[in-house]
């Protein structure tokens, strides 16, 4: 049980890094010809910001005087068309710019690989097409052009609108900056904005941080994220804490901000679809929920993570991704292979399992039967969750609810779903292991690290 407790806190961890951004009302019930392994999402990372903010610990870098964004540009086509052709999908379903600070790339750069998409493979007229946005690389004109390039939706990392917990974060904004920025894009983008706040920063006050809040809602779109500052090693602001610089961060502050601060979204008419995520008006984005429903993935870019079967693999495992993470190496191997991938591991069965279970039920929807059956149709969730002793106390305590439509937690389990996965994986692994193999499964596919070229 030792083994199968850290196997799940791994778990826990891998779904919060699993955070951010969104999905659309519809996006069960929608019409797809395509076979699940012909469809994915497609990521793709900008890694140059202004400066490198306190907390951040991404894959992202300064960008240099000169930088060629032309060369880089062309990378990023040639990658993307490489791993649609590798991959075998024929549709796209969103497309996510992220990074680093994406904003700070030119309008033709994103016209560039949205274009190579649309021909390589089947990108809908109203596919979700994300970019995420800093204040002060985001004035209005840039914006539209951003717009004109085939965005329609904005990711605005605003953050804080209190100027000294900005300048704490190492951001390069201030509050006022920030609501310009996004009263601009709501003007450009109407309905299609999303704007993200922390909680938990260090010396943080309950009732400040809840008047950002109630501010923010006087001037937000339809779409809100919430997330916890995480002490990340080898950050500014992690060395500051552990020096005696600045105080910890309280946890349980943080959790009583989370708590109030949900309850207050609620009541100004927004869904937490999410752990971390809120809207209303139907304004829930498609790219993350492909995360959060174990779909596949292109990473592209220097960094990038993806995740997908190869084309002819049918029947194989799907295997997860990693592209070269420094940005010139990433270029030379683009360059000479077609792709920067260096790191290639099959993913076994059970692994899919976890997966499925740790990142679908940070959704309000959470798991239903259905979906199950899509990756294990031998064991239901009544065969693996329905007689264990520890999970029917978590249903009886009204955290869970196993029922006709599936697994799911309540909206106090949500709050609390890291201590929920302690439980729900190991009892996963163990029912995993009592199960009968059927002939052909690759459910323990030996883990490899094959940076190998040509797939």
């Amino acid at each position: 049980m030792v083994l199968s407790c850290a196997r799940a806190r791994s778990w826990v961890a891998v779904a919060k890094g699993a955070q951010r951004h969104h999905l659309a009302d519809n996006v069960g019930g929608s019409l797809r010809s395509e076979p699940a392994t012909r469809r994915a999402a497609l990521y793709v990372h900008w890694p140059y910001c202004e400066k490198r903010c306190s907390y951040c610990n991404f894959n992202k870098y300064i960008a240099r005087s000169g930088l060629e964004e032309a060369a880089l540009r062309s990378c990023l086509v040639t990658e993307t068309q490489t791993l649609l052709q590798l991959s075998g999908v024929r549709r796209v379903e969103s497309v996510f710019f992220g990074g680093g600070t994406p904003s700070l790339a030119s309008p033709h750069t994103v016209a560039a690989v949205l274009e190579a998409v649309a021909q390589a493979a089947y990108l809908p007229a109203d596919s979700e097409v994300t970019l995420e946005a800093n204040p002060t690389s985001a004035p209005g004109p840039r914006l539209a052009a951003f717009g004109a390039a085939g965005v329609n939706r904005l990711s605005i990392g605003l953050q804080s609108l209190d100027d000294t917990e900005l300048q704490l974060l190492g951001r390069t904004h201030s509050a006022s900056d920030a609501l310009q920025t996004l009263a601009e894009a709501r003007r450009l983008f109407p309905g299609r904005v999303s704007v993200d706040l922390m909680l938990g920063l260090p010396a943080q006050k309950v009732g400040p941080w809840l008047g950002q809040l109630e501010e923010l809602l006087c001037h937000c779109d339809d779409h809100l994220s919430l997330y916890q500052l995480s002490l990340e090693r080898g950050t500014s602001l992690f060395t500051q804490v552990q020096q005696g610089t600045l105080p910890a961060p309280d946890p349980e502050l943080a959790a009583e901000m989370y708590q109030e601060g949900r309850a207050i979204l609620r009541e100004a008419g927004f869904r937490q679809y999410e752990v971390s995520n809120f809207a209303r008006n139907g304004a829930l984005s498609t790219h993350n929920w492909t995360y959060w429903q174990c779909g596949q993935y292109l990473g592209i870019g220097p960094g990038a993570h993806g995740r997908f079967v190869p084309q002819g693999a049918e029947g194989l495992p799907r295997e997860a991704r990693i592209q070269t993470l420094e940005p010139d190496n990433w270029m030379k191997e683009v360059k000479l292979f077609g792709h920067g991938t260096r790191k290639r591991v099959p993913l076994g069965k059970l692994e899919l399992l976890e997966e499925c279970v740790a990142l679908g039920l940070r959704t309000d929807v959470g798991i239903t039967h259905q979906h199950w059956q899509q990756f294990e149709p031998q064991l239901t969730l009544w065969d693996v969750f329905g007689a264990s002793t520890e999970v029917k106390e978590l249903l009886e305590q009204g955290l869970l609810l196993l029922d006709h439509r599936g697994l799911r937690c309540s909206w106090e389990g949500l709050a609390v779903l890291d201590s929920l996965l302690l439980t729900l994986l190991p009892r996963l692994q163990e029912a995993w292991q009592q199960r009968t193999p059927v002939p052909g499964d690759w459910s323990a596919v030996p883990v490899s690290q094959d940076n190998a070229r040509q797939t």
